[in-house]
């Protein structure tokens, strides 16, 4: 398949299938005259490297484990690894946050009832 088949059935684009070939996530592009011709494993590359962008990787991250013909799953995993446990330490900042804002919040209120108190005095 060409570029802009391969684009549409990974949702994205052509400048990012040329992005990732010359980075080095898709290995070596077969070609046919001036055209890229893909393969089926090269768009389930593509939908790896897309699903690991929408999950928070950055292709630098990416690169030493995807660059290549061969995919380093254990290197993938400890990857995953890390990048859950950085979520988590990220949910928790983001639940501490929450509850000082919740205590705020309360602080606030309790004010505007003293005033209203004071103002119907």
């Amino acid at each position: 398949m060409y570029i802009g088949e391969i684009a549409r059935l990974a949702g994205t684009s052509p400048k990012a299938l040329r992005h990732y070939e010359a980075l080095g996530l898709l290995g070596d592009v077969r070609r046919s005259g001036a055209y890229r011709v893909y393969t089926q494993q090269d768009l389930a590359q593509v939908k790896l490297i897309r699903q690991a962008q929408v999950l928070g990787f950055r292709l630098a991250e990416l690169l030493p484990i995807l660059a290549g013909d061969d995919t380093d799953w254990a290197a993938l995993s400890q990857h995953i690894a890390t990048k859950r446990a950085q979520m988590q330490q990220d949910i928790a900042r983001l639940r501490q946050l929450d509850a000082q804002l919740a205590d705020i919040d309360t602080e606030i209120r309790d004010c505007l009832a003293r005033q209203r108190l004071q103002q119907a005095a």
